[in-house]
């Protein structure tokens, strides 16, 4: 008996075997949960979600854009048909245009800035809304947030400003589905770890050099720690954990020089 044995979850946002969310996916599946998956809806990304959620018994595969709200309905319509009510939601999904990440904030476009929002941040409450009916009791949202949040780290831009808003709708839903149906709602915050998204940050490399010199732990974290952070938070050991940001940053987010 596992951990998550009996426990079901949806999964949105693994990219490929380096993503944050495939860990936490490692994690739930080693720990007995049966699991879900979405993935854009195009052969490229259907290929790499197929190729690692097959072999670990995935009940589920769907696509799901997550701007497109007949999609995230129709997701969590084949996930509650095939598993029945889900204990889990995991939230990993984050985009912002090239241009966005790499000019100046002042410069941000309304349409990329838009755009990043509603991927980023709205999405998260639009999983909620359409998932909620579809999650049982007591069930556990799990979101991936960046200290980029509260904090300002060069090139990281509109994605940042993206990451206070899901933080902050992270509070809002964990008061509101909490009362309404039990429901735990939190985010993790990581530290720098090498994925698809991280390559898109210019200067990536020196913030892996600098995490060293400042954190507690005087190191960076490894993509596995998320993982079983990510196991905690969306098993009933962190079930009276809600509204919550838990970093996993080897204590860099503390320090103030």
């Amino acid at each position: 008996m596992g951990l998550m044995t009996g426990k079901k979850g949806l999964i949105f946002g693994v990219a490929n075997d380096r993503s944050l969310a495939w860990y936490i996916s490692e994690k739930l599946h080693q720990e007995g949960a049966q699991l879900g998956f979405t993935h854009l809806p195009n052969e490229k990304m259907e290929r790499r979600v197929r190729k690692l959620a097959e072999p670990i018994g995935a009940k589920v595969i769907v696509p799901c854009d997550v701007s497109d709200d007949d999609q995230i309905r129709a997701s969590f319509h084949q996930a509650r048909e095939t598993m029945g009510e889900l204990d889990f939601v995991l939230h990993a999904v984050a985009f912002a245009s090239t241009d966005a990440l790499y000019n100046p904030f002042y410069k941000t476009t309304r349409a990329d800035f838009l755009q990043a929002m509603e991927i980023s941040a709205y999405s998260l409450v639009a999983l909620c809304n359409h998932g909620l009916d579809c999650m049982a009791s007591g069930a556990s949202v799990l979101s991936l947030s960046y200290l980029g949040s509260v904090k300002v780290v060069p090139s990281y831009n509109v994605m940042g400003v993206c990451k206070a808003a899901l933080e902050s709708s992270t509070r809002y839903l964990a008061a509101e589905l909490g009362r309404e149906k039990a429901i735990r709602v939190n985010a993790l915050s990581a530290g720098p770890c090498r994925t698809l998204s991280s390559a898109g940050i210019s200067g990536f490399g020196q913030m892996l050099d600098h995490y060293p010199t400042k954190a507690p732990l005087a190191r960076n974290i490894e993509s596995e720690e998320v993982g079983k952070s990510g196991l905690y938070l969306l098993s009933d050991l962190s079930s009276g954990v809600t509204g919550e940001v838990h970093y996993v940053d080897a204590g860099y987010n503390i320090i103030g020089w």
